[in-house]
């Protein structure tokens, strides 16, 4: 940090002067330019009226937030999701040539003799008005089927866990890019000035890590980064005040580090300046937000028992009523990462552990959602990185088995925010192994959710080192039939 002689020296007229040589024209030419095309101007010029650095929205919006339940470590699509008779008919037969077609498979798999089909674990059954189809071990989802969108022909490029969640979350596979979260922040502001616009929310106790950079800002201004919320101790790492040092005092401290930021920032012009600035200030805010929001004590037992949520312990369900909680106060990007998903074996009993630790929770969410008038502009998504191999991995026993990746295809659903509820969109082969019918890519996918909440995926952008960026890249359309 400069000390104040130094920060009066580079204020001082021959200083300034001496900078200014080569950046007179630039100014000139800022001038000449429109100021409301600078993606970065927002985090260049903090104002706590400015909620994102869109103006205007490019159409009217049916979401306003978006809740992502991700289940980390790739759910099963053919044990939950997507029924195929045949390959239960086939299981412990040669999967055919023709339906591999030489497609690559993991290093786990492929020094296998050979790759034997195997049938889902549990029996579907029909749940809904359209009777649809899904595992016996999603009731709770079943019970809502009619209010859901269920896509079985998702597809990626990665066919490993990092990289897959990596480009499912930034549509890239190379670490470094905003996360859908960072560039909601960025592009939308929160509604509401005492939190984040993007809030992290964890569970699971094992399976595939959980990087930070899941919730990355990328190359974006660091206020945009997603916050993890934590489920014991402090909700938010080194928020709360110091033992000794009252708020008064700490309020005092954040004045007076401010004044020297806001020189610097004078001083240099450093959107990193700007960016810390905006940080202290919403940390003081939520010094005082963030404990009544994670105390869900307070909801009535009815409630705690719709989602089978227990105060003071770590789950996915208490998560999930956290999640309606931080929708109802105005939170952009919700995102809930729920861990033990990744059954290479032991398959049979892990996927009903994880079902039974998701199901109740995930579904009382919607059904939660819907009753306080929150859905209808709410997106929910649940789903994983990639799907499963038609085929087992290793020997296949009569109470156990394990699948491998596949990117090839797999299943999510979506609920609420603009969606067309009771759809099931695309289908698979009779292995669930390729896509048959409309194909849905992760680029398809985020411009579909930007496009839901008022976005042209085509016009967010940040330039960075002399190129416009935006989540979808040179890629993707809008999902019409996904639409309500």
């Amino acid at each position: 940090m400069f000390l104040q002689s130094d920060i009066e020296q580079t204020l001082s007229r021959r200083a300034f002067l001496a900078r200014s040589t080569t950046g007179l024209g630039a100014i000139a030419l800022g001038s000449l330019l429109r100021r409301d095309l600078f993606g970065a101007e927002a985090a260049i010029n903090p104002s706590p009226k400015a909620k994102g650095a869109l103006t205007s929205l490019h159409f009217a919006p049916k979401a306003r937030r978006i809740i992502y339940l991700f289940q980390s470590g790739a759910p099963s699509h053919l044990d939950l999701f997507d029924p195929k008779l045949k390959l239960g008919q086939m299981t412990g037969e040669e999967l055919p040539p023709s339906v591999r077609m030489g497609q690559r498979i993991t290093g786990m798999t492929a020094g296998q003799k050979a790759l034997l089909c195997v049938g889902p674990a549990y029996p579907f059954k029909h749940y809904g008005k359209s009777g649809v189809e899904l595992s016996e071990l999603l009731p709770n989802i079943g019970s809502i089927v009619d209010e859901i969108a269920i896509i079985r022909s998702m597809f990626t490029e990665p066919i490993n866990h990092d990289p897959a969640v990596t480009f499912l979350g930034t549509g890239h596979q190379q670490p470094g890019r905003p996360t859908i979260g960072a560039w909601l922040s960025y592009g939308l502001g929160s509604e509401n000035d005492n939190l984040p616009a993007f809030v992290v929310l964890t569970s699971g106790g094992g399976g595939q890590p959980l990087q930070t950079r899941y919730w990355g800002n990328g190359f974006l201004p660091g206020n945009h980064q997603g916050v993890l919320f934590r489920n014991q101790g402090d909700p938010v790492l080194y928020v709360s005040n110091p033992p000794g040092l009252s708020q008064t005092a700490r309020r005092q401290l954040i004045d007076a580090m401010q004044e020297l930021n806001r020189k610097q920032l004078g001083a240099l012009g450093d959107p990193a300046i700007a960016t810390h600035i905006e940080n202290y200030e919403l940390a003081f805010r939520m010094q005082t937000s963030v404990p009544e929001l994670m105390d869900i004590a307070q909801e009535p037992k009815e409630i705690l028992e719709l989602y089978g949520a227990e105060p003071g312990k770590s789950s996915f369900a208490n998560n999930c009523l956290l999640a309606r909680r931080l929708a109802e106060r105005g939170v952009r990007f919700i995102q809930l990462c729920h861990r033990d998903w990744d059954h290479h074996g032991g398959l049979p009993q892990g996927i009903k552990t994880q079902t039974k630790n998701t199901d109740q929770a995930s579904a009382a969410l919607v059904k939660d959602l819907k009753a306080r008038g929150l859905l209808d502009d709410t997106l929910v998504i649940w789903g994983g990185e990639f799907g499963r191999t038609a085929y087992s991995q290793g020997e296949i026993r009569k109470d156990n088995f394990g699948r491998d990746h596949h990117p090839r295809c797999f299943s999510l659903w979506m609920a609420g925010g603009g969606i067309k509820p009771g759809l099931v969109l695309g289908a698979t082969d009779d292995f669930g192994y390729n896509v048959v019918e409309d194909p849905v890519n992760v680029h398809d996918f985020h411009a579909t959710l930007l496009h839901l909440l008022g976005i042209d995926h085509k016009q967010l952008t940040y330039r960075f080192e002399g190129r416009d960026y935006r989540l979808t890249d040179i890629h993707g359309d809008i999902v019409g039939k996904l639409l309500a």
